[in-house]
């Protein structure tokens, strides 16, 4: 039987569509993601050559007289105002097959997080939509990924660690890979859609589903939530946005879901290991960690020290899972606004986690799950941008890899942080223990923070019980959304 929390999530994408779409027909021609694309550049008015740039970004301060001063000035939205489908046709359009494909004859998972983006930000044009207005004031960008879940994961793992979770490692291993192999087809149309689920006065919380197409009917296969930021025509300061009214009792709960996540998020920040030291257990969990890494052989000559450590059997110290990569920000990746697409450094990020999961864990790893992507400050066309790949936690099959971004400024020669990123994913072999190292003396504080990494990361896969009892749990996120 599934858990609660699955089913609901299982459920989730025919509810909503069924709400959203009553009365509605959609047109047998989709867009897709290119129109999509076009229709963004069309209600900014961003120019398609980057030597226009400039002046393009001036123009837009003109539109700074039609923002709203509050937002009790602008009408209230539906939740269906805003609701799109878009097609992303792999299977009828063979011709744009090439740009989706990975070595393995499955749809890259990085486009998937392009695309996601790209519509998130059109959705929430269309719920500040105004008639007769060609170009709108607002700047909207991205300003977290609050969590991505593979539907088809998370029911085949829910219904398969009854199953086999007695059978020999090899046997499991297959199986769980045999099911994640069949997530995305290459050769089969998809289709986006989603809705503004969620509205503060300058932000929006955006659902968005995506399925694909077998034997004549579309099947989910992931869901995502998004928060979406509005800010004035320079994207220097905040912007109001339409309110958002809810029309039944399903969108009634959806509404209030959005505002939970908003409150657990801010819940989750203040609760951070950067802000609030370890609770008790994570405590002794770490000084077990310590106590299992110290090379007691000389402990009778009383000469045991914290620098005298030895890697425990099956296991990787922390400092050496780590990968990194280096990316010159051309024109060719900039948004509509003139800076690197979000949905490009998602996709980058993505595949140096990717990377350093494969690394780690020796065989193939699939994604199963993407959590706060935080957006701390743009990307300048022309940057050099530092990705630094970290395994942080393991446990048995799975691995999570937090992915720290930043540019570098080769004149002032000063480093800032732009995005953290954080991936789960399954391996097809269980992967080793990672353990932090130091602890001790000038390198006290190495541990200090490398010990805060893992907990986190612990907090994070086991605050929903997959460590200890579902592995399928461990898929939904993290138990604070």
């Amino acid at each position: 039987m599934l858990p609660t929390r699955l089913c609901i999530i299982r459920k989730l994408p025919s509810v909503l569509a069924k709400t959203l779409t009553s009365g509605i027909h959609a047109s047998p021609g989709l867009p897709d993601m290119s129109e999509v694309r076009s229709k963004l550049r069309d209600i900014v008015g961003a120019s398609t050559n980057w030597r226009d740039h400039v002046q393009a970004m001036q123009e837009r301060k003109a539109l700074h007289t039609l923002l709203a001063k509050r937002q009790e000035d602008l009408p209230p939205r539906r939740m269906k105002d805003s609701y799109l489908e878009v097609i992303l046709p792999l299977g009828s359009q063979p011709e744009i097959r090439e740009k989706y494909l990975n070595v393995h004859n499955t749809v890259r998972f990085g486009r998937i997080l392009e695309d996601l983006d790209s519509l998130g930000v059109l959705i929430c044009y269309t719920h500040t939509k105004k008639e007769m207005q060609q170009r709108s004031p607002l700047s909207i960008v991205t300003a977290l990924v609050d969590k991505i879940n593979h539907i088809m994961v998370l029911e085949s793992l829910a219904c398969l660690v009854l199953v086999v979770s007695d059978l020999p490692p090899v046997t499991r291993n297959i199986c769980l890979v045999d099911l994640c192999q069949k997530i995305i087809h290459p050769d089969c149309d998809i289709k986006f859609t989603g809705n503004v689920s969620w509205v503060g006065k300058t932000s929006m919380e955006v659902r968005m589903h995506m399925l694909q197409l077998h034997d004549g009917d579309y099947s989910p296969v992931l869901d995502a939530t998004f928060v979406m930021v509005a800010r004035d025509p320079e994207n220097k300061r905040p912007a109001f946005v339409n309110p958002l009214i809810p029309e039944s009792p399903e969108e009634e709960e959806i509404f209030k879901q959005g505002e939970l996540n908003k409150l657990k998020r801010i819940e989750f920040s203040t609760a951070s290991l950067l802000k609030m030291a370890p609770t008790a257990e994570e405590r002794n969990i770490v000084h077990d960690i310590f106590l299992n890494t110290l090379d007691t052989r000389q402990e009778g000559e009383g000469t045991v020290s914290f620098q005298s450590r030895k890697l425990p059997p099956n296991s990787v110290w922390m400092e050496d899972a780590k990968l990194k990569g280096l990316q010159i920000c051309h024109p060719e990746e900039r948004n509509i606004f003139n800076r690197i697409f979000g949905g490009f450094l998602m996709r980058k990020a993505f595949e140096l986690g990717w990377a350093t999961a494969c690394s780690y864990g020796g065989s193939r790893p699939f994604i199963v799950s993407v959590d706060d992507i935080m957006f701390q400050k743009p990307v300048e066309v022309g940057s050099l941008l530092l990705l630094s790949g970290q395994v942080c936690y393991t446990e048995k099959n799975y691995i999570q890899i937090r992915v720290h971004s930043e540019v570098y400024n080769a004149n002032t020669r000063e480093h800032h942080t732009t995005n953290i990123f954080h991936f789960t994913f399954i391996s097809e072999n269980e992967v080793p223990q990672v353990v932090p190292k130091t602890y001790g003396g000038k390198v006290h504080v190495v541990f200090r923070w490398e010990a805060t990494l893992y907990c986190s990361h612990e907090r994070n896969l086991t605050g929903t019980g997959c460590c200890s009892s579902s592995a399928a749990a461990c898929c939904l996120g993290k138990s604070y959304h």
